[in-house]
């Protein structure tokens, strides 16, 4: 007896910016019974308005595109097709580019790394109303979710801080460089490196010229360390 959940194949919008990835894509999944690619776009508006044609049953969806975040485009298109899953696929394992997707409605977050059988069951398990994270984005996920659900304000972030951490926190917020800041702490110009890219890792932080902001919002001054 045929299963009737795959004797429509499901229709299938891919985009990305990069051509030969989008090709790719396309070559594995359109020789597939379960699956059939009825639109490509490598741009954020292209990617609605095919979305708004062919109106599919997923989209393969990448997070950078030239002209925006895919995460825009999903929001857009699922305000629009409700009906219409969105798959994020991406190289990079970031979970606050996680969140933003999960909340503006993305059933699924992968990484470009993954094999094509495991794409391929992972598309067939959205097709079917499922949702899914890769496994690489999980945990760091989950963790900051339990964070937000217990209550944990920002300012948590701190905790993960050694006192040491605290102290170099200040000395960056302040505009010392690291060579400044070795001299004032006795450490190595290496370690303090260190240091600050472990700090700004735990503070989810891109530069350290994002520093004083936090330190400012946060109202950390030297009495606190």
């Amino acid at each position: 007896m045929s299963n009737p959940e795959v004797s429509t194949p499901l229709r299938l919008l891919v985009v990305d910016d990069h051509e030969v990835v989008r090709q790719g894509l396309v070559a594995l999944l359109d020789r597939r019974e379960a699956f059939q690619v009825v639109a490509q776009a490598g741009t954020v508006a292209e990617s609605i308005e095919q979305a708004r044609r062919h109106q599919p049953d997923i989209v393969i969806m990448d997070v950078r595109l030239p002209d925006g975040s895919g995460i825009e485009a999903c929001r857009a298109i699922r305000a629009e097709l409700p009906a219409t899953r969105i798959v994020m696929l991406t190289s990079y394992p970031d979970e606050e580019a996680v969140l933003s997707a999960i909340v503006a409605g993305a059933s699924g977050y992968l990484l470009k790394q993954i094999r094509g059988r495991d794409l391929v069951a992972a598309l067939e398990t959205v097709g079917r109303g499922g949702s899914l994270l890769d496994p690489a984005v999980t945990e760091r996920v989950l963790e900051r979710i339990r964070r937000i659900a217990s209550g944990a304000s920002e300012s948590d972030e701190l905790s993960q801080l050694t006192s040491q951490e605290r102290k170099i926190l200040l000395l960056v917020a302040e505009g010392k460089t690291n060579k400044e800041i070795a001299g004032e702490i006795f450490l190595s110009d290496k370690t303090v490196k260190n240091y600050v890219s472990s700090i700004l890792a735990k503070l989810n932080l891109e530069r350290r010229a994002q520093a004083a902001a936090f330190v400012a919002k946060h109202r950390i001054d030297r009495g606190g360390v």
